[in-house]
């Protein structure tokens, strides 16, 4: 393959506080200026109204997310505020927008024209009506102020939320000896103070520290302190749970969840609570064996070690033995594993996968040509190269390692959707990897542990959905799908990090790369894959259902109590006499997973029946792999999700290859 210069240059990240400030008041005085000139057409046609609207959309999509990334990842804190504040306007002007009721008229009177239109058009006119029904401008003038007034409260709730998340920058000082057990590397790796380690609530500090630390007591004061890093925001999400649902009783809806779940693929809460209840009903009894068992390893353990034997099984616990079972009984050792898979040379064995399955080619972009936010940034031009000749796609950006400020966990950043512009040319996306693995240290290369590398390949996922999608509107570019499918596509790539071809193919020793990692080794992992499998699912129930409580309530809930005897009863593990309030970091319910969370389990059904059906058998068949790439991720959210895959799998998809895998009798 032949790679030519892309069509389409990089964005430019040299944006000052002050430039935010200022493209954000422009682009919201053009957007508002355009509106009210779309608002006084006489005669509204699909053409001047609706396609008009997304044309300037699927511009100002891009904008947005690149004045808003900013706050994510900029070292720079004026800047930071400057790409939060940005968002809080932005969020406001759109609420103004979407309670306009000369553009719902002007829509309105488009939508019962019924113009003939290509079926996406037709979606998107069908889209954009909803949008202005479910935001109450069938109400009278009096509620829709009621209603522009608590969504912008909740607006700004949800903003200084994120922001007091991302600013979070609390730690624990721990003596050397309470960190017994904790590998050197990561000692290697925390700030001293005063003869202290300085862990803070990164992940790359948090979890070996809940998986390694000997003393119950500092793996209960690591969690405890994860859990309260961030007490500002627990008033914010009691408050954004009454206002969602004083809200949703203004539109009419029974609660926050009914209102939502309307626009998703399970369409009521009563169907999203059964498929939860049901699955924490088939799981309890694995749990509770697991428990035992745990508990037994626990005994042993603190004998050994000549503590007091505490018969309780906490939920500080749980890493520490999960990884003591893995490695005393299946023998998997997290830190040998990770030996095997230095981050540089496992990332570009990634994109390996990923060129095989989706015939892609990605062409990383070195030295003075780089346009970054970064110096850690890396670029890509990725290229698609099946149909005969270069086809370029978009391009991809990786930012993998913490640092004061940034985003703290790991997640896929659209910063710019594909479309087709006013002229009919193509506009290619742009996306974006933001994670927090360890930093190579002067003795070692960044070392991924096995849990890395599945996390890795999830986030890349999303990043091939965004890069892969052609649609024809901005609105509906890669993973702007139903919420609770969007996961689907990734949780099913997860897959090729449990297949021993693939895994050995992915590895390679730090200090000899050409020796991969050994099969007995790779069989024990494979093994290990459902260890703890009903306690991991139990812990995202309690989740789940915390998420589903909150928004099923009339907003009159004690949100503390829901969280903290939620999790003792579905997660079957005891908090000691501690109250935390894990819900103020609890991202999701403030970052649009708002009675959403239960996608994560509802999608695995999805992405199992599609890996069970199409690559169990052969996981590097490209056929099968462009056949998933052209009829599942191609068209984004311009189809029915179910649509796309009753196509793909020939049939209506169903739960069994789902509760397969996680042993469950069918």
């Amino acid at each position: 393959m032949t790679i030519k210069t892309p069509p389409q240059t990089p964005p430019v990240w040299t944006l000052t506080p002050e430039q935010i400030t200022s493209e954000t008041a422009k682009m919201i005085e053009s957007t508002k200026s355009f509106h009210d000139s779309i608002a006084k057409i006489e005669n509204p046609t699909f053409e001047s109204v609706i396609k008009a609207m997304a044309d300037m959309d699927n511009v100002r999509y891009g904008q947005i997310n690149q004045l808003t990334f900013y706050h994510h990842v900029s070292t720079n804190k004026e800047l930071r505020d400057s790409s939060s504040k940005a968002e809080e306007l932005i969020r406001d002007f759109d609420i103004e927008t979407s309670l306009r009721e000369d553009l719902f008229k002007i829509v309105s009177a488009v939508f019962k024209q019924q113009p003939d239109v290509d079926p996406e058009s037709k979606r998107l006119l069908e889209k954009m009506h909803l949008d202005f029904t479910r935001n109450g401008l069938a109400l009278p003038e009096e509620q829709r102020n009621e209603l522009k007034a608590l969504q912008k409260k909740i607006s700004n709730l949800e903003v200084s939320y994120n922001k007091n998340l991302g600013e979070e920058s609390g730690f624990i000082l721990f003596t050397p000896e309470e960190l017994l057990g904790v590998p050197d590397d990561t000692l290697a790796q925390f700030e001293k103070v005063d003869g202290k380690y300085k862990m803070t609530f990164k992940y790359p500090d948090l979890f070996p520290v809940m998986k390694y630390a000997q003393l119950p007591d500092t793996r209960r004061r690591a969690f405890v302190g994860d859990q309260n890093k961030v007490m500002e925001n627990v008033d914010l999400l009691v408050e954004a749970v009454k206002l969602r649902a004083e809200i949703a009783r203004i539109l009419g809806y029974e609660t926050h969840s009914a209102y939502v779940l309307e626009e998703r693929m399970a369409k009521s809460p009563e169907i999203v609570l059964s498929f939860l209840n049901d699955l924490r009903e088939k799981l309890r009894g694995a749990g509770a064996k697991e428990i035992a068992k745990l508990l037994e390893l626990k005994t042993v353990d603190q004998k050994s070690l000549g503590l007091p034997v505490d018969e309780s099984f906490n939920i500080w616990d749980y890493r520490y033995y999960d990884r003591l079972l893995l490695e005393k009984e299946y023998e998997v050792d997290a830190q040998k594993i990770s030996e095997y898979f230095p981050m540089q040379s496992t990332v570009e064995k990634m994109l390996g996968i990923f060129e095989v399955l989706f015939a892609l080619k990605f062409v990383e972009v070195v030295g003075g040509d780089r346009s970054v936010w970064h110096e850690d940034c890396k670029q890509f031009a990725v290229w698609k190269d099946d149909s005969g000749e270069d086809e370029f796609v978009g391009w991809l950006y990786f930012d993998l390692h913490p640092r004061e400020g940034k985003y703290g966990h790991a997640a896929n950043f659209n910063i710019s959707p594909g479309y087709t512009d006013a002229n009919g040319k193509r506009v290619y996306p742009v996306t974006a990897l933001v994670c927090n693995f360890s930093k190579p240290t002067a003795n070692k290369p960044s070392l991924l542990n096995h849990d890395e590398v599945v996390t890795f390949f999830h986030e890349l996922g999303h990043g091939i959905h965004d890069l892969v999608s052609v649609t024809r509107y901005g609105r509906f570019h890669g993973t702007n799908v139903a919420r609770d499918f969007v996961e689907a596509p990734s949780q099913m790539l997860e897959y090729w990090c449990w297949q021993k071809a693939e895994l050995k193919g992915l590895s390679s020793h730090y200090l000899e790369p050409s020796k991969t990692i050994d099969d007995d080794l790779i069989d024990k992992i494979v093994k290990s894959k459902h260890v703890n499998g009903g306690l991991f699912n139990l812990r995202q129930l309690h989740f789940a259902l915390f998420d589903m409580t909150l928004h099923t309530s009339n907003g009159d809930i004690d949100v503390t109590k829901a969280w903290n005897e939620g999790r003792q009863e579905i997660s079957l593990m005891s908090q000691g006499n501690e109250t935390t309030y894990g819900f103020g970091s609890f991202g999701h319910l403030m970052g649009g997973y708002d009675s959403g969370y239960y996608g994560y389990l509802w999608s695995q059904v999805f992405a199992a029946d599609i890996f069970y059906s199409k690559f169990r058998a052969a996981p590097m068949n490209t056929t099968a792999g462009l056949l998933y790439r052209d009829t599942v991720l191609k068209s984004g959210g311009s189809r029915e999700e179910l649509d796309n895959l009753k196509e793909l799998l020939g049939r209506e998809p169903n739960n069994v290859a789902f509760l397969t895998e996680l042993g469950v009798k069918v």
